[in-house]
């Protein structure tokens, strides 16, 4: 279910449903979850099964009792487009969780942020640590730091002995960055192209394996 991982004398661990737990911060990290995507599409009329909506709520139920945090920060793209049902869901949700969370804007949060405000959410553009480590949306590089982001949704693409592939969600590690995958159920991905300087780590399954 799990994979842990040391960075900058930091235990982190990679959990199956895209999520990665700071273990001496007792924090949550969680990228791209983009709620209010299938309402956002169903709205258009695409046939995308309403269950997909609690799905989500449910996986992020259960990475918390997994890990019992202290405090949750979604690396962007929390909800994907202006306010429709599923906020009422989300604000539900918040209120039931009762954590603290901070939110690093991504691309797709254009919701006002005085609405997150009235939840008790915090939004940042970003947030460097004292110990070396940046949270962002987007990947980025920077001198003296280590970069957990989102948005690229990472997946690899495996082919086997019979011709089969296999296109499968990852956390993808470079020196000084980890890309997470996407946590939300309807997101889509992008095949990365792994080099020798990069380390994967597929989610398969339930399981969480290096390559």
């Amino acid at each position: 279910m799990t994979f842990e991982i040391n960075i900058k004398d930091q235990n982190f661990i990679l959990h199956c449903s895209g999520a990665v737990y700071w273990v001496q911060r007792r924090l949550l990290l969680i990228s791209d979850a983009h709620l209010g995507k299938v309402s956002h599409f169903r709205k258009f009329g695409a046939a995308i099964p309403s269950g997909v909506i609690h799905k989500n709520f449910l996986k992020l139920d259960e990475v918390i009792a997994y890990f019992n945090p202290e405090s949750i920060c979604f690396l962007g793209d929390l909800f994907h487009s202006s306010l429709n049902l599923e906020w009422d869901l989300f604000s539900n949700w918040v209120s039931k969780t009762n954590l603290p969370i901070v939110l690093i804007a991504g691309n797709h949060d254009i919701i006002n942020p005085k609405k997150y405000e009235a939840l008790g959410i915090k939004t940042v553009s970003e947030w460097a640590t004292e110990d070396g480590f940046l949270l962002t949306h987007h990947p980025e590089t920077r001198e003296g730091y280590f970069t957990f982001c989102g948005h690229i949704h990472p997946a690899v693409r495996l082919r086997g002995m019979g011709r089969q592939v296999l296109k499968l969600p990852c956390f993808f590690m470079s020196e000084n960055q980890m890309i997470l995958p996407a946590f939300g159920e309807f997101t889509g991905t992008h095949v990365m192209q792994p080099t020798e300087d990069n380390m994967v780590y597929v989610i398969v399954n339930d399981g969480v394996v290096k390559l």
